[in-house]
């Protein structure tokens, strides 16, 4: 079976189903996980008050079983086949016809395509598969980003420490190349951050851009990190400025940094080299 993998087109087939099924997790995650964090900090402030927890139906990222928040139909297997179902059901609810958001099935389809693209990149093996762990935690990040503006340590933490574990066995870079971008990636946004609220009064970025960028630094070493920020700009500078002129976004709206730096990431990791050597001209 192994062997089989081994061949491109059969790994990158399995691939893209295997992003498939983990990319309608990852609409769990992305919904689910701030609703979590959010009950788990008001048991906190309730405890730290002297008072009782607020009480509430039970949730985690397994239950309860999948259902609509509009008529509470549950989800059945059938309805739950990514990016099929939502083709199926016209992109509505069985139970009572409520739209059923397009992000579900783009988020299923985008973590497939770049599952495969991952497959096609480093083949099978460890870096192949690594590789896809890394794009499921940024696209989570991303998604969880844009809704609430949060990155939760719960996946930015793991996953930097998940950076420095593969590179232990250097699949991506040497691990003092991971742990020098590590520390970098966080101290470089630490000081964006301090330099902007000393000059204006503002918080410009939350802490959890610094976890992510230091995370990046883990993954791919030091070396990625000048591509990374300024491909992150760019593509943020871009996306905002679309905003501006086509969403009528207000300058004082605040956009979040996490899903640039996570375009960026998955840029330099995929192409992080031949950019790097176009862009110093060597």
């Amino acid at each position: 079976m192994l062997s089989l993998l081994a061949d491109p087109a059969l790994f990158a087939l399995c691939a893209g189903i295997l992003g498939l099924l983990v990319g309608s997790f990852l609409n769990v995650v992305i919904y689910r996980l701030p609703l979590m964090l959010e009950r788990e900090w008001a048991a906190q402030c309730a405890e730290l008050r002297g008072e009782a927890a607020p009480q509430a139906e039970p949730l985690t990222l397994s239950r309860p079983r999948s259902r609509c928040p509009q008529c509470a139909h549950p989800i059945s297997a059938l309805e739950n086949i990514p990016v099929i179902s939502w083709l199926v059901l016209c992109g509505r609810c069985k139970g009572c016809g409520a739209p059923i958001s397009p992000r579900y099935p783009l988020v299923e389809g985008a973590t497939a395509g770049l599952f495969v693209l991952a497959a096609l990149h480093f083949g099978f093996g460890a870096a192949g598969l690594a590789a896809m762990g890394f794009i499921a935690a940024l696209v989570a990040l991303t998604g969880i980003d844009c809704d609430t503006q949060l990155l939760p340590d719960d996946i930015t933490l793991p996953l930097l420490w998940l950076g420095l574990g593969f590179n232990l066995f250097g699949v991506f870079t040497d691990i003092a190349s991971a742990v020098i971008g590590a520390m970098a990636g966080y101290f470089s946004l630490w000081l964006v951050y301090w330099g902007f609220k000393l000059v204006t009064g503002k918080e410009g970025m939350g802490y959890g851009d610094f976890k992510l960028l230091a995370a990046l630094g883990a993954w791919l070493g030091w070396q990625m990190l000048p591509l990374t920020i300024l491909l992150s700009s760019l593509v943020g500078a871009v996306i905002g400025i679309g905003l501006m002129i086509f969403a009528r976004h207000g300058r004082n709206v605040p956009i979040p940094f996490g899903p640039y730096l996570a375009i960026a990431g998955l840029i330099a990791l995929l192409w992080g080299k031949p950019l790097t050597r176009l862009l110093l001209g060597a």
